[in-house]
């Protein structure tokens, strides 16, 4: 056999698709597979009270569970750091470790970010169909959804400064978010997304498209606190 049908032989043999190429998807798919499945473990009382009760009649009892969504959503934005920096897969591990480490402050970012959410919503209702509720209503629409992008920053910034106090961590992310509010507006999108996809298919947004789109505001929102820098 000559040199030259060597070479087309051995490129004939060739895979199409390099076993590297093969490792990144199967990370990668597992990676948000596992992380979807973390979130909903992690959020537990919150996931069964949205899937078995009427959410417009279980508020309250919503609002007490929200909470858990900040130690939740610290430990997915961990998983994405690990994965992002050096393709780790150990997902189980990051995550557990990341929810151990920041369940204080996330519990508390939750917590802040659930009752401005709660006390904007009752003022709505209470200023809705009255004259003063034109100029109140747009207000504390505004307040609730400046904390609701004050808090997801926070907990992206959780792990980035794990050193900082809390009240310095939500500083931060307040300025940085409305400095950046070109970005905030997009991973505004993205979360109104992902809210409206769990509320209208919650199996699929929870099973599949969580960790993706929550990769997204954690993209966004990363860039935000390493352009501060």
């Amino acid at each position: 056999m000559s040199t030259t049908e060597a070479a087309g032989a051995a490129q004939r043999r060739r895979p199409l698709i390099a076993p590297e190429t093969y490792e990144l998807v199967f990370g990668t798919v597992y990676t948000g597979l596992m992380t979807n499945l973390l979130l909903a473990v992690a959020c537990l009382p919150l996931v069964v009270l949205v899937a078995a009760t009427d959410p417009a009649a279980s508020w309250p009892y919503l609002a007490l569970a929200a909470p858990l969504l900040g130690p939740a959503v610290a430990a997915a934005f961990a998983v994405f750091g690990a994965f992002g920096s050096d393709g780790s897969t150990a997902v189980v591990r990051t995550f557990a470790q990341a929810w151990r480490r920041h369940l204080r402050r996330g519990l508390a970012i939750g917590a802040l970010a659930t009752g401005a959410v709660v006390v904007a919503a009752v003022d709505v209702a209470f200023f809705w169909g009255r004259t003063v509720g034109a100029a109140a209503i747009p207000v504390l629409v505004t307040l609730a959804v400046v904390a609701v992008l004050t808090a997801v920053l926070a907990l992206a910034a959780v792990p980035e400064m794990p050193g900082a106090r809390l009240r310095e961590v939500l500083l931060a992310a307040l300025v940085l978010g409305v400095r950046r509010w070109y970005l905030s507006a997009g991973a505004l999108l993205v979360l109104g997304l992902l809210v409206s996809l769990l509320a209208a298919r919650p199996v699929v947004g929870l099973g599949f498209a969580a960790a993706p789109l929550l990769y997204a505001v954690w993209g966004i929102f990363r860039f935000v606190l390493r352009s501060a820098r």
